[in-house]
């Protein structure tokens, strides 16, 4: 039985200069007890609309709600006996730049299908949030372009949390991405479907057979 296309999803988090700010976010944010697999394209949908033909990995990354490069880089690297070659990552917000910066700073140990950077952050730059955490770029984004030559970067007009000219500040270190903006996602991409990176990821999983 031919296996499937591995789709490896790195999901956002956040990050906090001091343990200040962190317990002042734990007593403010809002809360549910309710949880709505169909609110986030990310969830349920990503497997009904992908599964017949990839496998979906998403793994929860460590700490997500106070995250540390160096502890989801550790979690990241210990899947790596289980992943196959032209794998097809996708890493959204936070995840996006930890793709982005691990790409840029070790050799992958895979063939890489596809890259897709969903809202990434380029910089500390963000209106309402911190990057730090060590999740920070170097000046060399070359060695992302030597792990996989097919890079889509995405952003929306309407983003509220990674403004989208951050996607300029990629393109400029970057020699050949395809930057995609779309006039509205919801703000963040909190949506509940996202069915232009289900037919990307198809097209992809195409190319293999042909």
């Amino acid at each position: 039985m031919e296996s499937k296309t591995q789709v490896f999803f790195i999901h956002g988090g956040e990050t906090f200069k001091n343990d200040k700010d962190y317990l002042k976010f734990l007593k403010t944010r809002p809360i549910s007890i309710f949880f709505d697999p169909a609110a986030r394209w990310s969830e349920a949908y990503l497997t009904q609309m992908l599964g017949d033909e990839c496998q979906i990995i998403k793994p929860r990354m460590p700490l997500h709600e106070n995250s540390k490069y160096e502890e989801w880089k550790i979690h990241f690297e210990r899947h790596f006996d289980q992943l196959t070659d032209n794998i097809i990552l996708i890493g959204e917000s936070l995840g996006g730049i930890f793709l982005a910066k691990y790409l840029s700073e070790n050799k992958f140990p895979r063939k890489i299908l596809s890259v897709y950077l969903i809202a990434p952050p380029f910089d500390d730059t963000m209106p309402d949030y911190d990057l730090v955490g060590g999740f920070g770029l170097g000046d060399d984004l070359s060695l992302i372009e030597e792990n996989c030559e097919n890079i889509s970067l995405m952003f929306s007009e309407d983003d509220d949390a990674v403004p989208v000219s951050h996607s300029e500040k990629y393109k400029e270190n970057l020699k050949n991405p395809k930057i995609i903006i779309y006039r509205d996602k919801n703000g963040h991409f909190q949506i509940q479907e996202f069915p232009e990176i289900v037919k990307l990821i198809k097209e992809d999983v195409k190319k293999l057979s042909l």
